[in-house]
């Protein structure tokens, strides 16, 4: 069943859900939605949310993606800056270090990582820090639009004219990442040039590949629009189940309200 998270501050409606899938035996994804109790640090911090899809055998990819989230959640509540922007490239580079850390602390996760895209909402102003192969979509009455690209062999073969777009998400090597938090030496998260005005009635779709790569973007935003964040939970993980539903499925929908 969808989390319908109805004790946040008004201005906005969420719903979460995460499903291990059909043919998985655990749940790689992590994810949450924050926000400050106080209404002053609100008014500076806003809301966080954050998905992230991990990798690494049976236990280190949901290590990964848990201390990706946390981390992330942890530097955006105590370490602050005055830009939320600079703050979650910050929060990534943190959280990259960690899962670093804690590879080497445990050598049987040697090779873990995570995706991890996280989104902070202040006032009607989006900010987000992206890396891997998580998405963020902005959907609106008449357009969808896919605000992050994929860090993966695939995207790369479709940013340089291989690989059409459309053949991307059925491609056998999608899951191929190119960068995420924990693997390589530094990481260069992607990021708006400048803050995402949001507008009533929009809503943001944070996902990872188990539901995308099932579900196209134009059939996320039918639902989307015509469904409660609740509703569109439960039918779009149950959609990506009924196509075979190979990998843990997780998503966000949060729709900005008056």
């Amino acid at each position: 069943m969808a989390v319908d998270c109805g004790n946040t501050k008004p201005g906005i409606e969420i719903a979460t859900l995460t499903d291990v899938g059909r043919q998985r035996s655990n749940n790689e994804d992590s994810y949450l939605y924050w926000e400050p109790d106080s209404d002053e640090e609100f008014l500076r911090k806003g809301r966080l949310a954050v998905i992230a899809d991990g990798m690494g055998g049976y236990e280190g990819g949901q290590e990964a993606s848990r201390l990706a989230v946390e981390t992330v959640r942890h530097v955006y509540e105590s370490a602050f800056d005055h830009d939320p922007q600079q703050t979650l490239l910050q929060a990534l580079d943190t959280a990259h270090r960690n899962i670093q850390r804690y590879a080497i602390d445990h050598p049987m996760f040697h090779g873990m990582g995570t995706t991890c895209t996280a989104v902070s909402i202040v006032g009607h102003e989006l900010c987000f820090a992206h890396i891997g192969d998580s998405r963020l979509y902005l959907v609106r009455p008449e357009t969808v639009t896919r605000l992050t690209r994929d860090h993966s062999y695939v995207g790369r073969l479709v940013e340089s004219g291989i690989v059409r777009s459309e053949d991307a998400e059925s491609h056998p090597q999608r899951h191929i990442l190119t960068a995420a938090l924990g693997s390589g030496r530094d990481v260069a998260p992607d990021r708006p040039e400048h803050a995402v005005a949001l507008q009533e009635g929009d809503t943001l779709v944070l996902c990872t590949d188990g539901l995308w790569s099932l579900v196209g973007e134009q059939d996320i935003a039918g639902v989307v629009r015509s469904s409660t964040p609740a509703e569109s939970c439960v039918t779009l993980v149950k959609m990506a189940l009924e196509r075979g539903g190979p990998d843990n499925v997780t998503l966000l929908v949060l729709r900005i309200a008056a």
